[in-house]
């Protein structure tokens, strides 16, 4: 089968994922959001199991593609392999210190309101869908699973205590505060600290990481 077609119907469940939710996930629906013809969608992914399937693999692989990007020498980031809310980070000697890592992560919750933003609404809504169907729990288990190691991964690299319990604390606030960012309600970023995303990461590893950060 045509890989550049099957990508666009990919890309196009994520849309419908994002704007519609998982009960609006169906064929018709991905074959108009891809703009090809009727049946298009039926053919490459013959059940709506293999369209939530194809949807879950392509968060997986634009979030490490993501990641990569950002761990690339010279980013603008300035830091070295990327983690966070969706999949762990790819090979890479990771960020030089404390400053580096709070950039890099500050960077990804960006993209969480930002670019990423159909990505990271349509896999939470595969998480839902995941609920009721234990197959799907089972694809998404080792690439949520991952974010725990990946943080510890960047942890170490910027020098900082990287124990499970650190990694864990780390992790869990980052996921916590994606459903603001997605909903992006003034009163509660501010309250959250998310409303200066730089300044939210920098207290998180101090809060985690404790004088070691500083």
């Amino acid at each position: 089968m045509n890989q550049d077609r099957r990508d666009r119907l990919r890309d196009a469940a994520i849309a419908v994922l994002a704007r519609e939710g998982g009960r609006g996930l169906t064929h018709r629906a991905v074959d108009a959001a891809a703009a090809v013809p009727t049946g298009t969608a039926k053919n490459y992914f013959p059940t709506r199991d293999a369209l939530l399937r194809a949807a879950a693999e392509r968060c997986a692989e634009r979030y490490h593609a993501l990641a990569e990007a950002l761990s690339e020498p010279g980013s603008q980031h300035g830091a070295g392999a990327g983690a966070g809310a969706v999949a762990g980070p790819g090979p890479g000697v990771g960020p030089a210190d404390a400053a580096q890592l709070a950039a890099l992560l500050a960077a990804l919750l960006r993209d969480t309101a930002g670019p990423g933003r159909t990505r990271v609404l349509a896999y939470l809504e595969l998480q839902a869908e995941a609920a009721r169907r234990p197959w799907l729990a089972a694809l998404l288990d080792p690439v949520a699973a991952a974010d725990f190691a990946a943080h510890a991964h960047l942890l170490r690299a910027a020098g900082l205590p990287a124990g499970p319990e650190r990694a864990r604390a780390l992790t869990l606030a980052l996921h916590g505060a994606i459903p603001h960012l997605l909903t992006g309600a003034p009163a509660t970023l501010a309250a959250a600290g998310l409303d200066d995303l730089d300044r939210f990461t920098r207290e998180l590893l101090a809060t985690v990481c404790g004088e070691e950060t500083r």
